[in-house]
């Protein structure tokens, strides 16, 4: 089997904590895990030492060159937001897409691949700080500012700073399988499946208070049980509040509904249930707090834009891993 090449783009000024997210994830040999040997390689336009933000220098060992071989391309984020690309920088990314490797952008990473003019009319997301910028910059996207990453295919792009973590676990799970996506994200204590998306992060949050954290430990009580009744009469009593208060601060300090969020946490046990077990359809519904198979089914359609079926055959440790490319989680 042919050794995966991944070339991670370094730039003057990055963020020593954006170029770590790749390779932690696969500049590692994690064979043990399942995970292929990955050929793993920094590479960078300038010559030299490469300067970070934090004041470290870091020697490159690889040139652009590198990109013509890669078969994942990750730029895991970008300065000069409103600066056109280098002709040489541009032209090596194109050459990569055209050959059929994966282009990742990591946060303002998708500003490069944009500026590549790999994502004319596709989807895309950024740092949801962010998105407007990009939006001015290339207005033939279709940005969503509220996911944590969108899979369009051959291109993928992530949310800011964690969300490439969950990004490039994705990738992990999409192309290596399921069972090995969740071994490597129990070994760096990462959440296999981090539900929502930047919405919970835009606005800041409430002020510790007492009341603030009877609200918080309600919450926790439905993320351990979501596949039991919760309606939001009774989670708001749990937390001491009304039902008015409760649906405001909720909105204000998560970013969505209450509504919207306990279907978040339930898909979430639906997919560990589809992944982990080979319990029907209508158990799995009834478990997470669906109800249906039919609600289950709906959930699913709108959150993954999948089908449980699919999912199972997909993600769970029996699936044939050259079908897992497939798959396009947006959150």
């Amino acid at each position: 089997m042919k050794t995966p090449i991944i070339a991670v783009v370094a730039f003057d000024g990055i963020s020593p904590f954006h170029l770590s997210v790749p390779c932690l994830v696969f500049g590692t040999d994690r064979t043990w895990l399942g995970l292929p040997r990955f050929d793993f390689r920094v590479c960078a336009m300038e010559e030299g030492p490469i300067h970070t933000d934090a004041g470290l220098s870091i020697l490159v060992p690889y040139g652009l060159s590198a990109l013509d071989e890669a078969d994942i391309v990750i730029i895991p984020s970008w300065n000069d937001l409103d600066a056109p690309l280098d002709a040489p920088f541009r032209d090596a990314l194109q050459r990569a897409h055209r050959r059929g490797a994966l282009i990742v952008g990591l946060c303002l990473g998708t500003f490069a691949v944009a500026g590549a003019g790999l994502l004319a009319g596709r989807k895309a997301t950024t740092h949801w700080a962010y998105t407007d910028q990009l939006q001015a910059l290339h207005p033939d996207l279709a940005i969503d500012a509220e996911v944590l990453y969108v899979d369009d295919g051959d291109i993928i792009t992530s949310a800011g700073v964690a969300a490439g973590l969950d990004c490039c676990l994705h990738i992990v799970r999409a192309r290596y399988g399921a069972e090995a996506a969740l071994r490597l994200a129990r070994h760096v204590v990462l959440s296999p499946h981090r539900q929502g998306g930047q919405a919970q992060f835009i606005e800041r949050p409430l002020a510790p208070t007492p009341d603030a954290d009877r609200f918080t430990r309600a919450l926790d009580q439905v993320r351990a049980t979501p596949g039991k009744a919760h309606s939001l009469d009774s989670v708001a009593g749990a937390a001491g509040l009304t039902r008015r208060t409760f649906t405001r601060r909720f909105q204000k300090s998560i970013g969505t509904s209450f509504g919207d969020w306990l279907a978040d946490q339930r898909v979430a046990l639906a997919q560990r249930l589809l992944e982990q077990t080979d319990k029907p359809m209508d158990m799995v519904a009834f478990e997470a707090g669906f109800g249906s198979a039919t609600s289950l089914r709906q959930h699913f359609a709108a959150r993954l834009r999948t089908s449980p079926m699919h999912y199972r055959r997909e993600f769970s440790g029996r699936t044939d891993q050259d079908g897992a490319h497939s798959a396009r989680v947006l959150r």
